[in-house]
């Protein structure tokens, strides 16, 4: 006698998921919060039918970027680092210097970048957000919804 199980898993196709637009804005939003939101919009782990390792996520537009705050004093005590790949070339710099160049999508976008997965689907998952500061942006033909975070 064979048990049947009434349940299966099901996994979504890369051909049958059609990704939809949100639009966030980041006023007066926490970074970090923020980003971990938007990071599970991007990974599609709001979705029933989420599965691992397929981009079965959606698309985020984040507008007022500049407008986004840390807690405490992260703005200056929080350091990026990056190398040049040069002997002695790490460079050490904090979202007040970001800032202070004009380069306010960057804090957003490291924040979401680390929390995705850091693999090709990572990088692939990267690709499906745009960070505008300000209120405009050129994705209006995608008819984004609005989405409050």
């Amino acid at each position: 006698m064979s048990t049947l199980y009434s349940y299966k898993t099901k996994f979504v196709r890369k051909e049958d998921h059609e990704p939809k637009w949100y639009v966030v804005d980041a006023r007066d939003k926490v970074v970090g919060r923020l980003a971990s939101e938007v990071a599970k919009i991007l990974r599609g782990k709001h979705r029933p039918g989420f599965t691992p390792h397929i981009n079965c996520g959606d698309k985020v537009i984040i507008i007022n970027a500049e407008h986004v705050r840390f807690t405490g004093n992260k703005m200056v005590e929080k350091q990026y680092r990056k190398h040049t790949g040069y002997p002695g070339g790490r460079r050490l710099f904090t979202p007040q210097d970001l800032k202070a160049k004009g380069q306010d999508e960057q804090i957003l976008y490291r924040a979401i970048r680390g929390m995705l997965p850091k693999n090709r689907l990572g990088r692939q998952l990267l690709k499906n957000v745009r960070i505008y500061k300000g209120e405009a942006h050129p994705h209006a033909a995608q008819k984004p919804e609005k989405l409050d975070i």
